[in-house]
C-alpha cells in the first residue's frame, strides 16, 4: 500500500513528466523507480517552494502597497506576540519534516544495493571505463569512438559528438544490477542523468550504487569528476536490452572470450599482430600519445622513432605490462589481455617508421605476466 506521500511523489511527478519532456530547463525523468521517484521528490519540493513563495511576496507587496505612507497609513507599535512567533516557528517545521519523509525515504532505496541479479566492477581509468561482469568472466575496456577528425574540427561533428564509445556497458531491463566501483589511477566520477547514478569512484576503495531500468534504450553520461588534460573524452554509453537479448549477447561475449584465450597457445603472424594491434592502439593508447604516435612531451613521450623503444624489447614490454610509477602510464596487465598486448607491443615496434621487425607472442606476454 502506497503511504500518503508517495501518491503526492506520484501525482506531482506526472502532472511534470509532459514539462519536463518538453523543456531542457528541467532535470530527467529517467528510465527507473529510483529516477522517478527523485524527480517526484524534486518537484514536489519545488511546488511548495513556490506556494510559500507566492504566499510571502504576496503578503509583503500587498502590505507595502495598503499600507503606504503615502496613504497616511501609520504603524503599529508592540514588543511580542506570543501565538505569531510559535506560528512562524511551527509551521516551517512542519513544512520541513512533511518533506524529510520522503526524501529520507528516497535516499535509503537508492542506497539499498542488496539482493541483486548481476553484480558489475566498473573501474575509471585514464581516460576510459573497464567494465567487469562478475561471475561471468566477462571483461571489457569502453573507450571514446568520436574521431581525432572530428575533435580537430577537421571533419562534420555527429550528433553524439564526444558522447560515443567503442564498447557500450550492455544491461537488461527489469533485473537489479549491483555496480561496485574503484578507480585505478584518480578519482572519476560515473554519471548517468537517466539512470539517476552519480557515483565516485576512487583509488583505493571501492564504492557501490545499484540500477534497475525499466525501458530498454541507449543512455549517454560522462565523467562528472575533473580527472586530467582528458577528463571531458570519457564519456559512457549504456545499452539497455531485453532480457532475452541479453542473455543472448552474454553468451557471445563469452564464447568470443574463450576464442581469445585459445589464441594465446597460437604463433601469430606479423600481420595479424599489426592489424589487431593497430586496433588496440588507437582505442586505448592514442589518447595520450597520439594517431601516428608523436606524443605529447614530457607527459606523453612519442613512439615514433623513440630509440630507447626500438632497440630495448624488454624495457618496451615492462613499461606496457607493469607500467611508470609516478606517470601517467598505467599498467594494462589487467586492463588488457596477452593476445592484446601482445599485438599492440608488435604494432608500436614496427609502425611510423620504427620497423624493428619484432613480433611479440601473446604466450611471451603471458609467461611475464606470471611471473
Amino acid at each position: 500500500m502506497r503511504l500518503p506521500w508517495q501518491w503526492l511523489l506520484t501525482i506531482t511527478s506526472v502532472a511534470s513528466l509532459s514539462q519536463a519532456h518538453a523543456s531542457s530547463w528541467n532535470m530527467p525523468v529517467g528510465v527507473t523507480d529510483t529516477s522517478r521517484n527523485i524527480f517526484g521528490l524534486h518537484m514536489t519540493i519545488f511546488w511548495v517552494c513556490v506556494v510559500i513563495g507566492v504566499i510571502v511576496f504576496g503578503v509583503m507587496f500587498y502590505s507595502l502597497f495598503r499600507y503606504r505612507h503615502s496613504k497616511g497609513a501609520k504603524a503599529a507599535r508592540f514588543h511580542e506576540h506570543t501565538s505569531v512567533e510559535v506560528l512562524w516557528t511551527a509551521i516551517p517545521i512542519l513544512i520541513l519534516v512533511g518533506m524529510a519523509v520522503p526524501a529520507t525515504a528516497t535516499l535509503k532505496n537508492m542506497y539499498d544495493a542488496s539482493e541483486a541479479d548481476l553484480d558489475i566492477m566498473i573501474t575509471g581509468q585514464q581516460w576510459r571505463w573497464r567494465y567487469e561482469y562478475l561471475g561471468e568472466d566477462i571483461a571489457y575496456t569502453s573507450n571514446l569512438s568520436t574521431t581525432r577528425e572530428q575533435i580537430r574540427g577537421e571533419s562534420e561533428r555527429d550528433e553524439h559528438y564526444l558522447l560515443d564509445v567503442d564498447e557500450p556497458l550492455v544491461l537488461p531491463i527489469n533485473r537489479k544490477v549491483r555496480f561496485l566501483m574503484t578507480s585505478d589511477d584518480v578519482i572519476h566520477s560515473w554519471w548517468v542523468p537517466e539512470l539517476a547514478v552519480k557515483q565516485d569512484t576512487i583509488p583505493g576503495f571501492i564504492n557501490e550504487n545499484w540500477v534497475q531500468i525499466n525501458e530498454p534504450g541507449i543512455y549517454r553520461g560522462q565523467c562528472a569528476e575533473l580527472c586530467g588534460v582528458n577528463h571531458g573524452f570519457m564519456p559512457i554509453v549504456v545499452h539497455a536490452m531485453e532480457e532475452a537479448e541479453f542473455e543472448t549477447w552474454l553468451e557471445e561475449r563469452k564464447e568470443a572470450a574463450e576464442q581469445e584465450a585459445m589464441g594465446v597457445d597460437r604463433e601469430w603472424a606479423i600481420e595479424e599482430l599489426m592489424a589487431r594491434g593497430e586496433e588496440v592502439y588507437q582505442s586505448i593508447c592514442s589518447s595520450c600519445h597520439q594517431g601516428e604516435g608523436q606524443g605529447a612531451p614530457p607527459a606523453f613521450p612519442a613512439l615514433a622513432g623513440n630509440e630507447q623503444l626500438i632497440n630495448e624489447l624488454d624495457w618496451h614490454l615492462d613499461r606496457v605490462i607493469n607500467g611508470v610509477s609516478g606517470a601517467a602510464m598505467p599498467a594494462f596487465r589487467n586492463t588488457l589481455n596477452p593476445v592484446e598486448i601482445a599485438a599492440v607491443v608488435t604494432y608500436t615496434r614496427n609502425a611510423w617508421g620504427n620497423e624493428t621487425g619484432d613480433t611479440v607472442q601473446p604466450a611471451t606476454v603471458a609467461e611475464r605476466i606470471a611471473q
